[in-house]
C-alpha cells in the first residue's frame, strides 16, 4: 500500500509564527539567527550584535515586541481582581500610567513579572513574558471581570536610545516631549492612532509603540524615514537587548528567576524578597495571593538574595559559581556580561544567605576560559555594588534632549 500523499505547500505551517513585521525583519536576518519567543519568530540578532547594542546606547534601536503576551482585563471589578492578584497596590496606578509588577503563588514565589497599563478606570492591559491565561482565569473566580488574550491583535515596537525622542518628533507625534516615564498616550498616525508608552527594557531613553497589525508595516517604514537624520533606526535582536537589560539591572524570566508555575524542582522558584523586589510588595493594601507566605518570609528572613556584582577582569562570568574565600560555594552568576558602556565586568548573582547581606567580602567567581583548545580556570574577585550599572540622565529627563 502506498501511504504517500501530495500536500499543497500552503496548507502546512512550518516553523514559528510570524509577527506583522516579518516582511521587514526577515530580509534583514540573512543568517536566520532566531530566538524562540512563545511560539513566534523573533530575531536573536541581525548578524552583528555589537553594532545593535551600540545603536541602543548611541542612536535609536528598534525591537519587535509583538510576541509579548498581552491580556486585556476589564469589567466592574477589574481593579479589585488585580489588587487580589498582584503584590503591589494597583489602586495607586492612575489611568494613562504604566507600572512594573509581579504576581505570586500561594507560597509567595514569583510566577511572572510584567508591565500593567491602566487604560481607564476599570480597563487594563497586562504585558508579560509567559502565557498566563489559565492562572488569570483561575484567579478571577468570583470577580465581575473579563480577560482576553489580545497578543495577536496588538503588535509592538520598542524604540530605545538617545535619539528615540527626536525620531518620534520627526514622525509627527505632537507633544510627545511631554510624555513622562511610565506614561502612555494615544497619538494620531495615518488614518488611525497608535499608543505610545515611555517604557522599555534597556534602562535608557525609550518608548514602546503599540498598534493594530494593519498599521505595522506603515509604522515601520515611517520610523525608518524619520530616523534618517538621526543616525538611522537600527533593528536589534534579543542578544543586544539582553546586554542592555543587564546593564540596567533588570531581571529576566528563565535567566534570573524560574517562573514558579514552571519549576519542577523544590527550591528553584524565588520570592520578590529574594529577587530584591520588596518595593513591589504592599502589605497594607489588603489580601493578595501569597501574602501570608511573604509575611512569614519577612519575619523569618529569606534564604537567598539577588545582588549586583562587579567582577574582576574582563571575562564574562555568566553562570559562574561563586565561592566565599575560594572554597565555600555560596551562589552563582545568573546574568553576566562585559559592559561595553560601563567598561566593567558585571553581573547579577543569586547568593545563599547570609552571603550578599551580612557577608559581602571575599567573594570569588570561578570562570573558565578557553586558551588554545584548553580550558583554564580563573578565580575572579566579586564586589557587591548597587544596580543599575548604567543609568543616563536622559532616561528620566522630561522633555528629553533633542538631537
Amino acid at each position: 500500500m502506498n501511504y504517500s500523499m501530495k500536500i499543497k505547500p500552503d496548507t502546512v505551517r512550518v516553523g514559528l509564527k510570524p509577527t506583522p513585521f516579518i516582511d521587514r525583519l526577515r530580509p534583514l536576518n540573512k543568517f536566520e539567527s532566531l530566538a524562540y519567543w512563545q511560539g513566534y519568530w523573533s530575531p536573536a540578532d541581525f548578524g552583528n550584535p555589537e553594532r545593535e547594542y551600540f545603536a541602543i546606547r548611541n542612536t535609536t534601536s528598534v525591537f519587535d515586541l509583538s510576541p509579548m503576551t498581552k491580556y486585556r482585563i476589564k469589567g466592574p471589578q477589574a481593579e479589585a481582581f488585580l489588587q487580589r492578584l498582584m503584590t503591589r497596590n494597583i489602586a495607586k496606578l492612575k489611568p494613562g500610567r504604566v507600572a512594573y509588577t509581579v504576581w505570586c503563588n500561594d507560597e509567595g514565589k514569583v510566577i511572572d513579572d510584567g508591565t500593567l497599563f491602566r487604560l481607564g478606570p476599570q480597563e487594563f492591559r497586562l504585558c508579560c513574558q509567559e502565557h498566563q491565561l489559565f492562572w488569570l482565569l483561575t484567579s478571577a473566580a468570583g470577580f465581575d471581570v473579563s480577560i482576553h488574550d489580545e497578543t495577536d491583535e496588538v503588535c509592538g515596537l520598542s524604540l530605545q536610545g538617545p535619539t528615540s525622542y527626536s525620531v518620534l518628533r520627526a514622525l509627527g507625534l505632537a507633544a510627545v516631549e511631554t510624555l513622562k516615564p511610565f506614561e502612555l498616550r494615544d497619538f494620531s498616525f495615518g488614518p488611525g492612532s497608535i499608543m505610545v508608552s515611555r517604557t522599555g527594557f534597556t534602562g535608557d531613553l525609550g518608548y514602546e509603540l503599540w498598534c493594530a497589525p494593519g498599521q505595522a508595516l506603515p509604522l515601520w517604514d515611517a520610523l525608518q524615514s524619520a530616523g534618517r537624520d538621526f543616525g538611522g533606526v537600527e533593528p536589534i535582536g534579543s542578544t543586544a537587548l539582553d546586554m542592555a537589560r543587564i546593564e540596567a539591572g533588570f531581571i529576566g524570566a528563565h535567566l534570573d528567576f524560574m517562573p514558579a508555575d514552571q519549576a519542577v524542582r523544590a527550591g528553584r522558584a524565588a520570592s520578590p524578597f529574594e529577587l530584591n523586589l520588596e518595593w513591589l510588595v504592599d502589605f497594607n493594601k489588603g489580601h493578595f495571593t501569597g501574602r501570608a507566605a511573604l509575611l512569614a518570609e519577612q519575619k523569618a528572613g529569606s534564604k537567598r538574595c539577588l545582588v549586583a556584582v562587579d567582577i574582576e577582569g574582563n571575562k564574562p562570568a555568566n553562570h559562574a559559581l561563586i565561592y566565599h574565600r575560594k572554597k565555600t560555594e555560596v551562589g552563582h552568576i545568573s546574568s553576566g556580561i562585559w559592559s561595553p558602556t560601563a567598561k566593567r565586568n558585571i553581573g547579577l548573582a543569586m547568593l545563599q544567605m547570609p552571603y550578599g547581606k551580612s557577608i559581602t567580602s571575599d567573594l570569588w567567581a570561578e570562570i573558565y576560559v578557553m586558551r588554545e583548545l584548553k580550558w583554564e580556570k580563573r578565580m575572579a574577585k566579586c564586589t557587591i555594588v548597587k544596580a543599575p550599572f548604567f543609568e543616563p540622565a536622559r532616561r528620566r529627563a522630561t522633555p528629553p534632549g533633542a538631537y
